[in-house]
């Protein structure tokens, strides 16, 4: 009875697990561009061995329209542009988008609003590649879910080790 149990109980991880892994799989692959622009960071904390802190201009617009008290995880609606350029247009109150709007999920951790992930992971050794970063480039799902996928400079163009990288 109890390997019977176990096996139950391992065969439900694995498939929550595949589950999860497809989901993310399949927003990186079908998810809709979003490039939020970032914002200054202490330069002290901006390159720390093998990642980069991040802040998003969004996120400080998000923050300014929100008292303290008032202030919870929710969805913010973007404007994106032909580029794939995203700005603050409105805070999320289900109202219908239009064409060139996507709503993202945002949530707050300690007073701070984050999309996603306040750091970007690279390769150790390889922080040059990313100092000229401007943009996040995130992938965003019908739902509001969102990965970030990598990093823009300041002409959109993708930042990293590889020089064969497509736009």
């Amino acid at each position: 009875m109890r390997k019977t149990v176990a096996l139950v109980a391992g065969l439900a991880i694995l498939v929550l697990a595949n589950h999860a892994i497809y989901s993310r799989e399949h927003l990186i692959a079908a998810g809709r561009i979003a490039l939020l622009e970032l914002a200054p960071v202490d330069p002290r904390s901006l390159m720390q061995g093998d990642y980069m802190a991040l802040r998003f201009r969004i996120a400080n617009e998000v923050s300014g329209r929100r008292t303290k008290e008032g202030l919870a995880d929710g969805h913010v609606v973007l404007q994106v542009d032909e580029r794939g350029v995203a700005r603050f247009s409105r805070l999320d109150d289900g109202a219908p988008l239009a064409a060139n709007e996507l709503r993202i999920r945002y949530r707050v951790r300690g007073d701070e609003v984050k999309f996603a992930t306040n750091a970007y992971f690279f390769q150790e050794g390889h922080a040059k590649h990313y100092e000229r970063a401007r943009y996040g480039e995130f992938r965003v799902a019908p739902d509001g879910e969102c990965l970030l996928t990598g990093m823009r400079g300041e002409k959109l163009e993708r930042l990293g080790p590889q020089q064969t990288q497509q736009k």
